[in-house]
Order: C-alpha cells, then structure tokens, then sequence
C-alpha cells in the first residue's frame, strides 16, 4: 500500500474517530484532492496557462435520525475535533430525517482493475503544443476565417471516503482532453462549430489535428444557413447531441425526483417509455470509462444495469435516501462531493447501437431536420414538454442538404422517447453517449 493512500485513509478515519467522540452515532468522510494543468491557445499566442492544486474534506455525521455536513479546504488533523464537534453540534438542532443514515448495502469494493490511472502528466510544453496542432488544423481549413482557441488539458482526482461501519475506499482517475473552435465567414454571417476529445488515458486521446479538422469543417458546412417554415417532420440528432437525450432520461429516473412525485415518469417502472428494441445500458465498470467507478459515494458497489430494455423502464436510478423512500434498495448511483449529501446520477450511461447505418435511418425521410447543435434547457422535467433552439441541416429525400439556423424543435419527451430509433453509429468516448437518433416527428419553428 502506498504511503499516500495510506495517509488518506488514515486522516480520514481520524476524522471518523473525532466524530464519534463529539456524540456522533454515524459518521463518514470524503476527502477530495484534485490537480490541474491547462493551457488555451489563440492565433499562435498562449492566452492561458493555468495549474490548480487542492484538497478538501467533509464530513457528514448522524445523531439519531438527524444529520449535519460541514465541509473545509484545510484537511488539518489539527483541526479535525473542531470540525467534528461544529459538525454534531449542528446535527443537534435540525429536525428528524426519516430516510437518512449511512448506506446500508455498503461493502468492500470489487475486485477489478478500470484502468483509471495514467502514469503519463504532460508539462505545459506538451499541452501547449497539442492545443496549437489542433487551432493551426481549424486554421488551415478552406473557408475557416477566425478561431477561438485551441485548448488542452490534464488533471488527477483522488477520491478517499471512510465510514464509520467500517467502509474505506479509494479512487484515483486522470483525465486528458483537446478541443477547438473555429469561425468561418465574415461579419453578420460568421458561423461558428467545435470538436473535443477526452480520455483517461492519453493514449486514448483522439488526434489534436482530427479535432481541429473537424471544428474547421463543421463551422464551414454551417455558412450561409437559412430559417424554414414552421412544420412538423423527422428530426434526427447527430451523437454529439444525440446524448443530452440521455440527460433528460437520467434526470427524470432520479430516484429523488421519483420519490418527490416531480418526474414524468413517476409512474413508468415496468412500462414501456421508448421504442420496442430500445436498450439503454449504465455501466460503472468499463474499463477506462470517464464516468467508472468500483463505488459510489456511499460506499456501494455499483454494476452494469440494463435501465430500459426493449424499451420498457427497469429501474429507477437510486442512492440510500431515496432507495428508502421508496422502498427499495440502492442501485449504487450515489453521486458526493464535500459540501453536500450524496444524490442519485448515472456513470457511463450509453444508448445500445440500433442496426441500421444513419444513412438507413435517414433514408425515407423525405423532408426532415438533422440537429448538430442545441441551444438553451427549455425541458420541463415534471410534465417532460420539450422546447429548445437548434441547428443542423435539413433533410430532403433521404440527405442532407442546406444549413439551416434561429429554429426551435419542440415536443414531449414521452413522445420522443416512444417514437426514437438507433443507428449503428455508437461510439463510447463521453461518458454520457449515444449513436445518430431519430424521432419520429417534432415542431420545427422557423420562419
């Protein structure tokens, strides 16, 4: 066991310790250290160069069924027995929380190796060097007039949490990443378009001149758009966009919101809220996974769930607090920082691949739209009515054709879910992912 994984524990089980000797009859504790390195790069002159390091603990105690949070940026064992007793004392004088209390499906963590730790830590030098390949790559695209920036980064994340049950877990990740924005046009008719990457291992980066490629490409296609009329038709997101789907999804299957009767899909477990042959997959075990994880944040292990399968909902996505409220058990999707109790979310979250290619998905559309940019969170979570602005390109018999821009797509979620389709274009690079999707019909308001 390394030295630095041991102090981690060891301080936060100190804290525990503190904890219960100030009256605490539960008590856990995350400690949080995190350094970052990045660097943003503009018309062949560095505007940014940025290292942060720190750490911060909290720690969450329990007297009887009422529970306090206090967290610091000190991680002082010195301090610890202040922080305990101003945590407990707070705890005194709230009300009864019913649900609260620590996991109690909390256990050791699996046995498996996520490869989440890249030994290799560029310097700026490095950094810099990829955020310019990828700006100079959108540069030299024909038609690309401007750039905002090439960037690049790094950053290392250890998670410790100890409980007083007897739970102790540690999580390293790293991350690397690139992006690029490029600008085509001139004046009022400039149009703008990005790509990035990120990966745990900078192995698994894609190239810095593909992502600034890209960017150059995506901002020339979208010159000179125009505004159609207002109609109902196909609308078929591109996977960079086709994921914020998956958010909408994630957030209604919330086992909080659940529990508090604010979801559209209160109701919905067991039934059917997508297309037949839709399969939706949360895993927090692939291996390199940006979103992986051997626990959560209550100490549970978590496993690869089939939410929706087949298009009926499996599961809602749970931590203890609302497991309890409604009755069930922890899915492992306790989400914590240090300043806050542990809510549900998902980890790698991804739609199942369909069979047809997105050129087979697209075929029959005889006039449609293709969104590869949304603007704007005009989605109502309660009653799932859909509202956001949009670009792309429409479709016309089965391609795509001219630019269009200034539109909003509209709907209801409940709608969309049950009439969408998969290509076979899924790629596993975000964390949250999903291939090209089709609706089958939406509001497109235009001119």
């Amino acid at each position: 066991m390394s030295d630095a994984r041991t102090d981690a524990l060891t301080l936060m089980a100190d804290l525990i310790a503190r904890a219960r000797a100030a009256g605490a009859d539960a008590a856990d504790a995350v400690l949080i250290a995190g350094t970052s390195l990045s660097v943003q790069r503009r018309l062949g002159h560095t505007e940014q160069l940025e290292r942060a390091d720190g750490r911060d603990v909290g720690l969450r105690v329990f007297v009887g069924q009422r529970a306090a949070i206090v967290s610091s940026t000190a991680v002082d064992p010195a301090g610890f027995s202040a922080l305990a007793e101003r945590a407990v004392a707070m705890a005194r004088v709230v009300p009864d929380d019913p649900y609260g209390g620590l996991a109690d499906e909390a256990g050791p963590p699996p046995a498996l190796d996520l490869d989440l730790e890249d030994a290799a830590e560029p310097d700026a030098a490095a950094l810099i060097a990829a955020a310019n390949t990828a700006e100079e790559a959108a540069m030299a695209v024909h038609g690309v007039t401007n750039s905002e920036g090439g960037s690049a980064g790094y950053s290392r994340t250890e998670v410790v949490l100890v409980t007083s049950a007897g739970f102790t877990g540690r999580t390293v990740r790293t991350s690397h990443s690139i992006s690029a924005t490029a600008l085509a046009g001139a004046g009022t008719g400039m149009q703008r378009d990005y790509d990035w990457t990120s990966a745990v291992h900078l192995a698994d980066l894609e190239n810095a001149a593909t992502i600034g490629r890209n960017a150059g490409e995506r901002a020339v296609r979208r010159l000179n758009p125009t505004r159609p009329a207002t109609a109902r038709l196909p609308v078929v997101f591109d996977p960079r966009v086709a994921a914020s789907l998956l958010g909408h999804l994630a957030g209604a299957i919330n086992g909080a919101g659940v529990a508090r009767g604010t979801s559209f899909l209160k109701d919905s477990l067991g039934q059917r809220i997508f297309a037949p042959g839709i399969t939706i997959i949360d895993d927090p075990h692939r291996r390199r996974g940006l979103r992986s994880r051997l626990f959560d944040g209550e100490g549970v292990a978590g496993q690869r769930r089939e939410l929706v399968v087949d298009g009926i909902l499996t599961t809602w996505l749970l931590d203890s607090r609302s497991a309890r409220q409604l009755g069930l058990k922890s899915t492992g999707h306790a989400g914590r920082g240090t300043g806050g109790p542990p809510s549900p979310g998902p980890t790698n979250l991804y739609f199942a691949p369909g069979s047809l290619t997105p050129a087979e998905l697209m075929a029959d559309i005889k006039e449609g739209l293709y969104v590869t940019e949304m603007i704007g969170m005009g989605v109502n979570g309660v009653t799932g009515d859909y509202s956001r602005g949009a670009a792309g390109f429409m479709i016309r018999n089965g391609a795509l054709a001219e630019p269009v821009a200034e539109i909003t797509i509209a709907g209801r979620l409940q709608d969309m879910f049950l009439g969408l389709a998969a290509a076979n274009d899924l790629t596993l690079r975000r964390g949250m992912d999903a291939p090209t999707l089709r609706i089958t019909e939406m509001t497109l308001a235009g001119s």
